[in-house]
């Protein structure tokens, strides 16, 4: 008889955990980084700043980003409409570890250029 396995739970068992599920991904550092860079986007911007992510994946990052107050989405109610998006005061926190992301992975690509 097999033993049944234990699923993780969808909550965070640690700080680390909790943080790499809210920053974790393949576009969520990045949309911090350029909201960061330019301090408002628009959806159209940020789709031509990310031109590997689909439209689908980008709202869903963006609601995710939302949810959990790093970003702020404003809506104009005005024709065409028009959506704009900034960092929180909790997601300009981290912007200093992803500087230090950043410096890290300039330096590992200058190492692998190297070789």
């Amino acid at each position: 008889m097999k033993k049944k396995e234990k699923k993780c739970p969808e909550v965070a068992t640690c700080s680390v955990d909790y943080a790499f599920k809210r920053i974790g991904g393949k576009y969520k550092g990045r949309i911090l980084w350029y909201l960061h860079q330019y301090n408002i986007l628009r959806y159209g911007e940020l789709s031509r700043t990310l031109p590997d992510i689909t439209t689908k994946m980008l709202t869903q990052t963006l609601r995710e980003l939302e949810a959990d107050k790093l970003i702020d989405r404003k809506v104009y109610h005005e024709v065409p409409p028009k959506v704009e998006y900034t960092l929180t005061e909790i997601g300009n926190e981290l912007i200093p570890f992803i500087i230090h992301l950043k410096e890290w992975g300039d330096k590992q690509l200058e190492k692998e250029t190297q070789l």
